[in-house]
């Protein structure tokens, strides 16, 4: 299992498919998952510090957690198959519970807990980016600073 950072999000182009990057912390490995506009942008304001008025969906969950004196010790993204992404979110007292990675990277971002993927993911979803395409990573980066969450508003996902 290696623990996961979160590069950003970005929309693919032409299909306007959001894409979550992550990158092992300790790695070259960087593992992207295709999710919703919706949770695209969830991750995107919490990247971006932004507080909305009213608490989104993530943000209620993460204050539920709260009130009900339980802990998010981590997330794990825990199988693939079909191309479909598995994960869970495990909680203190080792209670664990099936969810999306797209919905547990948001309310892991919101709480502060590691994101870990299992090595089975890693081993069949996992990218290596060499040398010559890092640039391409750093503008990745830049384009992740150059947009907004309403930038999301409108995929069809």
């Amino acid at each position: 299992m290696s623990e996961m950072r979160v590069v950003g999000v970005r929309v693919e182009l032409p299909a306007n498919q959001p894409i979550l990057l992550l990158r092992e912390t300790e790695g070259e490995r960087y593992l992207p998952i295709w999710i919703g506009s919706v949770e695209a942008t969830a991750i995107a304001l919490e990247q971006q510090g932004v507080r909305p008025v009213r608490p989104l969906t993530h943000d209620l969950l993460k204050d539920v957690i709260g009130a009900l004196g339980r802990q998010l010790e981590q997330v794990r993204i825990t199988d693939l198959q079909e191309g479909t992404y598995f994960a869970e979110l495990v909680f203190d007292g080792d209670v664990r519970v099936s969810a999306r990675p797209s919905d547990s990277v948001a309310l892991a971002l919101r709480v502060g807990v590691p994101i870990h993927a299992d090595e089975s993911v890693l081993a069949e979803a996992g990218l290596i980016i060499p040398d010559e395409q890092e640039d391409e990573v750093e503008k990745f980066r830049e384009f992740l600073d150059s947009i907004s969450p309403e930038d999301f508003r409108g995929a069809d996902t």
